[in-house]
């Protein structure tokens, strides 16, 4: 899976454009991705990525950073063995993809607006 384009709002996977939050996983999307607390993370947001157990999930707050991932949610998810980097969406597109080309099992949690 390849994240070809994003911008404020708008991401381009594998040809197909999505303007919702998603989590993108290698082999499948998550579309319309909505959070309990709008923007802020908790575990109950993440329920998919935790059975799936990725090695690293990269977590996209959003165009100018307002999503907020709380630390002990940061530290809960190191305790199952899941490495978290929380960066500005465009900046977590573009370490999705170092990491799918370097064939790590990632997930990639983005907040397309804000």
């Amino acid at each position: 899976m390849k994240i070809e384009k994003y911008e404020f709002g708008e991401i381009v996977i594998e040809n197909k454009k999505y303007t919702k939050d998603l989590i993108i996983f290698p082999d499948r999307i998550k579309e319309n991705w909505w959070r309990k607390e709008g923007h802020s993370l908790c575990m109950d947001d993440l329920e998919g990525v935790v059975e799936y157990k990725p090695e690293v999930l990269i977590i996209g707050t959003g165009y100018s950073g307002v999503m907020k991932v709380p630390e002990d949610l940061i530290g809960r998810l190191g305790k199952m063995g899941i490495r978290v980097e929380v960066k500005k969406s465009r900046e977590a597109v573009k370490l999705f993809n170092e990491y799918v080309k370097k064939g790590k099992k990632v997930v990639c949690a983005l907040h397309l607006t804000c």
